[in-house]
């Protein structure tokens, strides 16, 4: 019977870089366990030994880690039902392979490469509606069901190399319910027998997952769309072990899909349009090519976990911003849609904008003061908080933060083309120097006061207050952009607004 407590996996092959589509499966596990109170499995399904990349499973196991849903049973972490590597389990999978052999649900295919492409060359000029390796075309093929049991033993015995595939039955058909996707029926003629176990001694995804998803207890199987048309070979499988009562739910992910909607998001997108499809960064080995990753990028693990979530996951409220612990208690299967959703770039900046606004500023302060460290400037927290305090609504990212903060360590150098042509009049020199006067004859240098008296000076002397206030702001902080003139200056002091007021009074005159 299938067990009691929910028991998922995720199951990734190291074949490269996580994806994000991976990603949000990952999270949809990780979330149903948590509320279920079960167990989390980290499976690494690595026998494509001919794809396997150097440095893809450690990748993915830190790409857990940064997301904070890391496994609670599975690589790395001590288990009943290790080993949770595939290529460490062969033996067991061969067992069950010759089991099928024996049972007669599974044959021996000897079939070479040319064999293989003359089929299909043939199906393709006899246009036939079947075009693969089933009931109809097997009965022409080089297999055990058309040898003599003498001609297979003597082929093993000489070592001739072999598949072994699944026996499909002629005329059935096969039927699953998803509790994503709804009720799936598949004829045994609309599929192929699928190789079980390769000729180089490993088995393929479809004989490994369902004897370790049985042996791992596992309840609910939650993964991508694309695995749908597999799932009735797999059905076929429990059932001929035996194990149709302890067969998992099944539940498909529908795709990330461009943001244009029109096919599954793919590395190429995210080249394309300029944004990642990765968690981290990552370094191919062998081209040594960088592909961005989220990380990298700025965002906050818990802002792109929320993100990815609401891909195709709906709260059934108005509420888009959760917590982890908040997901875990509302989270359900059943609002996952059937169809696919669309990635948009645009909300992921929304959310981590929406998360920077919600850290504590002291905790920015920390977060900001490596790049205060690149650039060699060096001040206090108190003075950063006063800072950040004041632009970090303007802030997506924290690298957005020196760009909105940069003038408040470095006095500018040069001044914005565009705004000293549109704010900077003939008039603003004199103007400027009015107002070193007024600063240098005010005591109180709050920005409150500030404000007091130089809007009392403007409205005294009948003055524009936009053009004042437009080139104080270019004076001091070289741009047209920027929070209060009155909160800047009180935060630079005296001596230095009055020092930058002076300087552009003289080089923008001098332009």
């Amino acid at each position: 019977m299938k067990s009691n407590k929910v028991r998922v996996r995720f199951a990734p092959s190291p074949t490269g870089p996580l994806h994000i589509g991976g990603v949000r499966t990952a999270i949809f596990n990780y979330l149903f366990a948590m509320q279920n109170d079960g167990d989390f499995i980290l499976r690494i399904e690595d026998t494509d030994r001919n794809r396997f990349v150097p440095g893809a499973e450690e990748y993915i196991i830190e790409s857990l880690k940064w997301l904070g849903i890391e496994p609670t049973e599975g690589v790395g972490i001590e288990g009943a039902y290790g080993p949770y590597h595939q290529s460490e389990r062969k033996e067991i999978y061969k067992k069950y392979a010759n089991e099928l052999i024996q049972s007669g649900h599974a044959y021996y295919a000897f079939d070479t490469p040319e064999e293989l492409e003359m089929m299909r060359e043939r199906l393709k000029v006899e246009k036939s509606s079947i075009q693969q390796y089933n009931a109809v075309t097997r009965v022409n093929m080089n297999n055990s069901l058309t040898k003599s049991e003498e001609e297979v033993n003597e082929k093993l015995a000489n070592g001739t190399p072999y598949v072994i595939r699944l026996k499909l039955p002629d005329d059935e058909d096969i039927k699953f319910s998803d509790i994503v996707l709804g009720d799936f029926s598949f004829h045994s003629s609309q599929l192929d027998d699928k190789i079980l176990f390769k000729s180089d001694g490993m088995p393929t995804y479809h004989l490994a997952n369902v004897v370790d998803d049985h042996l791992m207890k596992i309840t609910h199987v939650i993964r991508g769309s694309e695995w749908t048309n597999s799932t009735p070979s797999h059905i076929l499988l429990y059932k001929y072990f035996g194990w149709e009562n302890e067969m998992p739910t099944f539940a498909h992910m529908p795709l990330l899909l461009k943001p244009d909607g029109k096919g599954k998001l793919s590395k190429r997108d995210g080249d394309r349009l300029g944004f990642p499809v990765f968690p981290l960064e990552w370094v191919n080995p062998e081209t040594k090519e960088i592909s961005s990753g989220y990380k990298e990028s700025g965002y906050f693990p818990d802002a792109f976990l929320n993100f990815l979530v609401l891909l195709g996951w709906n709260p059934g409220t108005t509420q888009e911003v959760f917590t982890k612990d908040e997901l875990i208690k509302i989270f359900s299967i059943d609002r996952i849609g059937k169809s696919g959703s669309k990635f948009d770039l645009e909300k992921a900046k929304w959310f981590n904008h929406l998360y920077l606004q919600e850290k504590k500023t002291e905790d920015l302060v920390q977060e900001f003061k490596p790049i205060l460290n690149e650039k060699r400037v060096k001040t206090d927290d108190e003075f950063l908080l006063d800072v950040l305090n004041l632009v970090k609504e303007r802030a997506t990212f924290v690298s957005d933060l020196w760009s909105l903060t940069s003038y408040f360590f470095e006095a500018p150098i040069s001044y914005e083309a565009k705004a000293v042509k549109k704010k900077w009049k003939e008039d603003s020199p004199d103007l400027m120097t009015e107002i070193v006067t007024i600063l240098k004859s005010t005591d109180d240098f709050s920005a409150a006061n500030l404000e007091e008296v130089i809007k009392k000076h403007i409205e005294d002397n009948e003055l524009h207050m936009g053009k004042v206030l437009n080139g104080i702001r270019l004076a001091i902080v070289g741009s047209a952009s920027g929070p209060s003139v009155f909160e800047i200056m009180s935060l630079l002091s005296a001596e230095e607004s009055i020092k930058r007021i002076e300087r552009a009074v003289q080089t923008i005159k001098k332009n």
